[in-house]
């Protein structure tokens, strides 16, 4: 007898922005620290959260993440407000954020979870990205990129410390500044 089980890790992110005017938009861009700061400075967003998305395992947490098993991804999840930052803003900060042509990997940090992904909530987020896939695909010529671009699951939010992690100071006690439009190469390093 098959098992009938649903696995909530499979279903769609169903979570609101606290404000109904906002959106959510999710990314995977590697190591998901340095990925959420740069959104952090970005006029128009609101508020951003890591966690994991993507995988087949409810409920999971970073020591599991990391063992492969759970196919998630680290992703950035974003609210913004798209009357002062419109969607495509945010997909030019992803391109530019990270190698899309490397899979599975970003810098040092190997493995699925740090793979490269676009991950809509709505069929004109869907279509943005790809468009924007597109016409990067055409920069980069005969590089391919692995990019993927899928309905965004489940989000589980990562654990406390994770949160807000290079601003806070990460692991050599640097604070670095979420403000927005910091541009400082020093402070606002990211």
């Amino acid at each position: 007898m098959a098992n009938n089980v649903a696995n909530p890790a499979l279903d769609p992110d169903l979570d609101q922005p606290d404000n109904p005017n906002h959106k959510f938009a999710q990314f995977g861009a590697g190591c998901f620290w340095g990925v959420e700061l740069a959104f952090q400075r970005v006029v128009g967003v609101v508020k951003t959260e890591v966690g994991y998305s993507q995988g087949h395992v409810h409920d999971p947490n970073y020591k599991l993440v990391c063992t492969g098993a759970t196919n998630h991804v680290e992703v950035v999840r974003v609210q913004f407000d798209p009357e002062v930052c419109p969607y495509t803003n945010l997909l030019s900060l992803f391109w530019a954020r990270h190698d899309p042509t490397s899979l599975n990997r970003q810098g040092g940090d190997v493995g699925a979870q740090y793979r490269s992904g676009i991950y809509y909530y709505n069929e004109t987020q869907a279509l943005l990205a790809q468009e924007s896939k597109e016409a990067k695909q055409l920069e980069l010529k005969d590089k391919k990129i692995v990019t993927e671009i899928l309905p965004a699951k489940r989000f589980y939010r990562a654990e406390e410390y994770h949160q807000r992690y290079l601003e806070k100071g990460g692991r050599k006690g640097a604070k670095q500044s979420a403000e927005k439009g910091c541009t400082d190469p020093i402070r606002c390093y990211g």
